[in-house]
């Protein structure tokens, strides 16, 4: 799996909330949230701070999906906000055409996962203050 990762200036709900500030500024839906930590305190579990946003635009992933219907299942995107042992936060999702070539995604569909990469990696910029990488070893958990 390839992951986009992002290193985060800010603490992890702020930079959540500029997360799902950077969608909506590109007219994206947010879908879902996913507060894993919250969850983890409801079983009397610790977990540090980590949230899941579910977001996209149905005009590129319902082209994905007629070409790839099992695609469904990592679509929509998601982002990963969470806290490292260290304090610092990062921002991390796995890259559209890794995720697309599991499900035989016609190649001629690779200018859409194209944008799809590009706009993660805006909106993790935009909500982390830095820009995204594609290098594992820069992963921080």
């Amino acid at each position: 799996m390839t992951l986009l990762s992002s290193m985060s200036a800010f603490g992890q709900q702020e930079t959540v909330r500029r997360l799902l500030a950077a969608v909506a500024a590109r007219g994206m839906t947010v879908f879902a949230r996913f507060d894993h930590a919250a969850a983890a305190r409801t079983a009397g579990l610790s977990l540090r701070p980590t949230e899941v946003v579910v977001f996209g635009d149905p005009r590129a992933g319902t082209l994905l999906m007629q070409a790839a219907p099992t695609l469904a299942l990592e679509l929509p995107l998601r982002i990963l906000v969470l806290e490292g042992a260290d304090g610092t936060t990062t921002l991390v999702a796995e890259e559209p055409a890794v995720a697309a070539a599991r499900h035989g995604t016609p190649a001629a569909l690779a200018p859409v996962l194209a944008r799809m990469t590009t706009v993660i990696e805006a909106v993790m910029a935009d909500a982390g203050g830095r820009r995204a990488s594609m290098d594992p070893s820069k992963l921080k958990v």
